[in-house]
């Protein structure tokens, strides 16, 4: 089974601590999982912490706490090498792909190696639903805020581009997030926080994109980049205004804080 349009679950959290084990998932992994329409079946979630360094503690963390919540998790490893021979064949059999937080830099370049870049949007299109977490939220859009580089927060602008805009995860949370979404930005009308510990669902059917759902202020916050990143940071994410007709959030998801 598979989500009945393209979906992206893009999240600034999904994990709380245990009550028998380090980690569990929250309500926002559980709605990524919704969305994909399983049923009769374990749901399969495909794990990527490609941004971590692939860390074998953290896939044993992630398995065990999806079996808890009746997942069942199957870790794409880029780390030293691919763990399977047909990168794209595992990805098509998950109902969500579940990207876990980290270096974005480093992901993307990773993932542009071994051509994830090219292998995503054939896989969105597939109904597989798209999901993660602060790195794994920021990588499917034009780009976002990131300590990839340093203490000192930087833009990064070659994201995959599935979702023409920026994304602030950890708007509140983290201090230096804000002030650089609204250097970044400016006075641009495009911009779309969301309330804290949420995740914004993106689907769209066909060419038709659903309308903007409710908004507030909080830790993960949107807006409108051009259709091409420019030289400059700052024009990066202004340039062009907002697509005519962009993908829209159809749902803005409170969950709970992570761990």
């Amino acid at each position: 089974m598979t989500a009945s349009a393209p979906t992206i679950v893009a999240t600034s959290g999904g994990y709380r601590p245990g009550t028998r084990t380090p980690l569990e998932l929250d309500a926002l992994v559980g709605h990524a999982v919704e969305r994909a329409g399983v049923s009769g079946r374990r749901p399969r979630l495909a794990f990527l912490g490609t941004a971590g360094g692939d860390q074998q503690f953290r896939i044993a963390m992630m398995a065990e706490a999806a079996r808890v919540a009746g997942y069942e998790l199957t870790p794409l490893q880029l780390f030293t090498m691919p763990n399977v021979a047909d990168v794209e064949a595992q990805l098509l059999d998950a109902d969500v792909v579940w990207v876990d937080g980290g270096s974005v830099a480093n992901l993307l370049a990773v993932w542009r190696v071994h051509s994830l870049d090219e292998i995503f949007p054939r896989v969105w299109q597939a109904g597989v639903v798209l999901a993660g977490i602060s790195a794994g939220s920021i990588c499917w859009f034009t780009g976002g805020t990131t300590d990839s580089f340093g203490p000192r927060l930087r833009p990064v602008t070659d994201g995959l581009g599935l979702l023409p805009y920026g994304n602030g995860v950890h708007y509140d949370s983290e201090d230096g997030r804000r002030p650089l979404v609204r250097e970044l930005v400016g006075p641009a009308p495009c911009r779309r926080p969301t309330a804290p510990m949420t995740a914004q669902v993106w689907s769209s059917r066909g060419r038709s994109w659903p309308r903007w759902s409710p908004s507030g202020t909080g830790q993960l916050a949107t807006w409108c980049v051009g259709n091409r990143p420019a030289r400059s940071p700052r024009n990066a994410w202004t340039r062009g205004g907002c697509p005519s007709q962009p993908p829209r959030v159809v749902r803005v998801l409170r969950g709970t804080r992570s761990g």
